[in-house]
């Protein structure tokens, strides 16, 4: 008997002692997902701003390129008007003014094709920034889930 009842002492002791480091595993494990969770965010914001960034650069490319073009366009008006021969321009001579025609042409195609490039990376951009958004949204309603159904589980995405 004297055994049975330190063997019981015992194993509630140890049922005692067990209780305190599940609370203490259970705050460690809440700790690491804030930190996760603080970490994430921070990610997600240096994602943000680096697209944000990224797309300031663009619009500034495509600002910088109607510039351009409208300066060709002129440029294009005055030159057609010459090999009309509605301006008088007597000092060029036609195969000169069908030459400059011609790589002002090509300038503009050249311009039209980097400037379908550029939207193509603003289109990607917002994509992206949509896709993120999506993301975040879907994290926050696993979270209250998780929290509802009192589960641990978290989802991970990949960024």
């Amino acid at each position: 008997r004297k055994q049975t009842t330190e063997y019981s002492t015992s194993s509630s002791d140890d049922e005692f002692e067990s209780k305190p480091s599940l609370t203490h595993k259970a705050k460690r494990t809440l700790r690491r997902r804030r930190k996760l969770e603080k970490e994430t965010k921070q990610l997600i914001k240096q994602e943000e701003l680096k697209r944000l960034h990224k797309a300031q650069a663009i619009q500034r490319q495509l600002e910088e390129l109607e510039e351009r073009q409208k300066a060709l366009e002129i440029f294009g008006v005055k030159l057609e008007r010459e090999l009309r021969g509605e301006s008088d321009s007597g000092t060029k001579d036609e195969t000169q003014m069908l030459h400059e025609w011609f790589e002002l042409v090509l300038e503009k195609n050249k311009l039209m094709h980097y400037e379908s490039e550029l939207l193509i990376i603003a289109q990607e951009l917002e994509l992206e920034d949509h896709q993120s958004r999506l993301e975040q949204k879907l994290r926050e309603k696993m979270a209250i889930d998780g929290k509802l159904l009192g589960s641990d589980s978290t989802v991970q995405f990949r960024v």
